[in-house]
């Protein structure tokens, strides 16, 4: 069962973003990572993975880290449209005329 982890970083610039994204991404039975929050400071995992491990990783890597939220992934709701199915069209016929090779010698009988 994939779990939703929320892990708040101090991040201060882009470099330690992406050493936090991609530490996190390498970890192993990560299905998603994503960056969340009005600074982008909070690191959104799903997947199976161990949160403590993953929170002392990024305390011990990047800066200091909080665990927030632990919880299950619950799939987002996809509202099914309806859609009209077109008739298919049949693409035209082309005919190809094969390729004649004259010599340049003339009809040779």
């Amino acid at each position: 069962m994939a779990q939703k982890i929320v892990i708040k970083v101090h991040m201060g610039s882009d470099k330690c973003r992406r050493k936090a994204m991609s530490l996190v991404a390498a970890t192993g039975g990560v299905v998603s990572v994503e960056l969340a929050g009005d600074d982008r400071s909070k690191v959104v995992v799903v997947g199976e993975v161990d949160s403590v491990k993953l929170t002392s990783l990024l305390r011990r890597k990047v800066g200091p880290a909080e665990l927030v939220e632990v919880g299950d992934a619950k799939p987002a709701k996809k509202e099914e449209k309806k859609e009209e199915k077109k008739p298919e069209t049949v693409p035209p016929y082309y005919y190809y005329y094969p390729y004649h090779h004259y010599s340049p010698y003339g009809y040779i009988m």
